[in-house]
């Protein structure tokens, strides 16, 4: 299972990593990659929750625009 969180106010490579162990931490989550030019993560895992996946873009500091399936 795949979803893209689309990401307001990052704006470097810590940003990107800081995001990425946030979501990666999450149970059910195999994988995460940041993209800070196009403010979206690509997470991929198992019974995702779009509700779990904004909230740690949001303990990381930043905003999540959208989760899409």
């Amino acid at each position: 299972m795949k979803s893209i969180v689309r990401i307001e106010g990052m704006s470097c490579g810590h940003c990107a990593m800081r995001v990425q162990r946030a979501l990666e931490s999450l149970a059910g989550v195999s994988s995460a990659t940041v993209d800070v030019q196009a403010g979206t993560a690509e997470v991929e895992g198992q019974g995702l929750d779009a509700n779990l996946l904004r909230g740690a873009v949001i303990k990381a500091g930043y905003t999540p625009v959208s989760v899409l399936p």
